[in-house]
């Protein structure tokens, strides 16, 4: 089948970034320079010329850069995204014939007669005519132009023509890089090929992509031993949370507790008078989503504390948990929003042999859907309305997929700075899955990677393409379900080793990280049910999921001045704030990791972070580690200088090849490039 033109002779291919195919935008964050290569070739040997096509949603009218190649016919443009929300690109390209012409020319006047060799044999002489042919190449560009341009380039053309006419026995190159640049402005676009599709890329607010999370219970934060926090509370804990340099506050579900099969401590199915429940069993007499548990406060109280978060630069993240005790508003509302079982009761939540019958879950197949998912939609709604920017998403890969691409679109278009953490524990295409959809950020598997091997091949996947153009890693030493059994240490050297480490890497691995405290930085080990190797629990025991915790904040043994310290290197250190840099250097100790992060190449290395951890909590262990300078922004000779910001201690190196001693108190060195 004949195309309906055939003298389009350009073809435009691989086109990056772009997630399959441009059926998910790719991400980026704002003020960014978002950089687009393309394979762009044709036949021949006819020069090619494209330019980049972009805009934001917003805007009507296109704007324009031109492609500059790069090697073996690909070409890259950049272009700065000063806007949230979502951008569209595409490729223009054609054959420009002006630049072929310029070449040829250049390999013709290199070829005149040298005057030094008066004998030397020459063919016929064809510049006269090439300088016609350019001369129509030029008339042709001074009808697309205006004004001035057009002027000078009807000129150029003349004086062209004028040249040939003299029939020179010999020529100098009559072309100029200011002619070059002029007819660069009006291409004959008559034959040029358009990428078909416009390719979308999302733009987030810089906290997409550099963030320290701290989650705590808010029923948990009074100072009073055994009593109940509130809201208030919470906000009386900001100044110390914001000191320790984390720029996130997350409080688990927040709303009025079901009591119908309400949980007692340690996940007892039977819970005693007074015993709290579970905040993820979500809805009362009081309300559901959108009602504040009555022991917190009010929603005064509430707005209240997002005013202050946004004093002390924090945001408030807000736990969104679509699911329902039996006593939620909604169970009698839309009893066709769950699953009913044979005898007529409704399904609850349970992961066999785990029961949760104090959770009913959604039916995302249910007939009303449509009214089930603008239900959801507005709590989100609700909650930015009132200030919140932030949402993490309990279980969202247990909803439906297409639900949340549709949902968070919709949140975005009168809130785009909104962020959204999928506390997705669950397969790579489904986690990947919902990133694409919308989600900025995802825990990860970092909680079960505790090898050399393991934390250095999953970092690879998860910082370099195509898996860093839509997935943004938030990793976690610990969450409330999650008590890995690397942390279940009683010895308390080790103990405290083991809790360093895993924080030093979370934090330096990946821009954004969080813990769940108290817990971490009084660094509680206890599990609900010891048990040895890998059968034991992730369970805490006495867990805040099911009770109020009294926790001491002054206690020596904490190591919130080291988790501190990370947050204000993280802060001082720029490299620290992406992921896209991180290279792991060579050593042959297999308890030695030792990585790099560095500010932009187009930064010129401007900031560089050398991190040596050691993974065994029980040993001092030393390697000599295999540099790469190059990613360090070094030469491959000569003496430079190092600062450990951990200790403030210097160090002089000599060359690609140097020592490290790491004791497991001391656990890591955290290395500034000195320039």
């Amino acid at each position: 089948m004949k195309p309906t033109e055939g003298r389009r002779r350009v073809v435009i291919e691989e086109i990056q970034p772009q997630i399959e195919g441009g059926r998910y935008p790719a991400k980026r964050v704002i003020n960014d320079e978002v950089e687009i290569t393309a394979a762009i070739f044709s036949d021949g040997h006819d020069h090619v010329a494209a330019r980049l096509l972009y805009r934001h949603d917003t805007q009507q009218q296109t704007l324009a850069v031109p492609f500059t190649p790069v090697d073996n016919d690909i070409w890259s443009a950049t272009f700065k995204v000063d806007q949230l929300g979502t951008w569209h690109f595409t490729i223009e390209a054609w054959i420009d014939h002006f630049d072929t012409w310029v070449h040829d020319l250049g390999k013709r006047l290199a070829a005149q007669p040298d005057p030094q060799e008066p004998t030397q044999q020459v063919g016929p002489q064809d510049i006269p005519l090439a300088l016609r042919i350019g001369a129509n190449h030029i008339d042709s560009a001074a009808t697309r132009a205006t004004g001035p341009d057009a002027a000078t380039l009807t000129k150029t053309a003349a004086q062209l023509r004028v040249l040939a006419d003299k029939n020179l026995p010999l020529y100098t190159d009559p072309i100029t890089d200011d002619l070059i640049e002029l007819m660069a402005k009006y291409p004959d676009l008559s034959y040029s090929t358009t990428y078909p599709t416009e390719l979308p890329l999302w733009v987030d607010r810089e906290r997409a992509r550099f963030s320290s999370w701290y989650e705590f219970f808010p029923r948990s934060a009074s100072a009073t031993p055994g009593k109940h926090g509130t809201l208030k509370d919470v906000e009386a804990r900001l100044p110390e949370i914001a000191a320790m340099g984390f720029d996130v506050v997350y409080m688990p579900p927040i709303h009025p507790i079901g009591t119908a099969f309400r949980k007692g401590p340690n996940n007892s199915v039977t819970a005693a008078p007074g015993d709290e429940g579970s905040p993820w069993a979500i809805g009362a007499p009081e309300g559901g989503h959108t009602a504040i548990h009555p022991k917190l406060g009010t929603l005064a109280d509430f707005d209240s504390l997002v005013k202050a978060a946004q004093s002390h630069s924090l945001d408030l993240a807000l736990d969104i948990a679509f699911q329902c005790s039996p006593d939620h508003p909604w169970v009698t509302e839309h009893p066709d929003w769950f699953l009913h079982r044979p005898d007529g009761t409704i399904q609850y939540a349970e992961n066999p042999p785990k029961k949760y019958q104090d959770i009913y879950p959604l039916n995302f197949e249910s007939p009303d859907w449509r009214g089930l998912w603008d239900a959801l939609y507005g709590i989100f709604k609700f909650w930015t309305d009132r200030g919140v920017r932030v949402f993490r998403v309990d279980n969202p890969h247990t909803k439906a997929l297409p639900f949340w691409e549709w949902c968070i679109t919709e949140v975005h278009k009168s809130t785009p700075e909104a962020i959204f953490l999928a506390e997705a524990f669950t397969r790579p295409h489904v986690m990947y899955s919902l990133a694409k959809g919308g989600f900025t950020q995802s825990y990860t598997y970092f909680t079960w990677r505790a090898t050399k091997p393991e934390l250095q091949e999953y970092f690879e996947e998860l910082t370099t393409t195509p898996v860093s153009d839509f997935f943004r890693p938030n990793v976690w030493p610990n969450t409330p379900d999650i008590l890995h059994e690397q942390l279940q240490v009683p010895d308390p050297i080790q103990r405290r080793a083991i809790f360093q480490q895993r924080v030093i890497l979370a934090a330096t691995l990946s821009s954004s990280y969080g813990i769940y405290g108290p817990a971490y930085e009084l660094l509680e080990w206890r599990p609900a049910k010891p048990s040895p190797g890998k059968t034991g629990s992730e369970e805490y025991l006495d867990s805040e999921k099911y009770q109020i915790r009294t926790w001491d904040h002054t206690s020596p043994d904490s190591i919130a001045p080291l988790i501190t310290q990370l947050n204000h290197i993280r802060r001082a250190n720029p490299a620290l704030q992406r992921n896209e840099t991180l290279h792991f250097h060579p050593c042959e100790n297999p308890q030695i990791l030792c990585y790099s992060k560095s500010t932009a190449t187009s930064e010129a290395h401007s900031n560089t972070i050398l991190i040596a951890v050691n993974l065994d909590p029980k040993n001092e262990q030393a390697a000599i580690i295999n540099l790469a300078m190059d990613k360090l922004g070094l030469p491959w000779q000569g003496a430079f200088e190092v600062e450990d910001l951990l200790t403030g201690a210097r160090y002089t190196w000599h060359d690609q090849w140097n020592y490290v001693a790491l004791k497991p108190a001391a656990t890591a060195h955290i290395f500034l490039i000195v320039r």
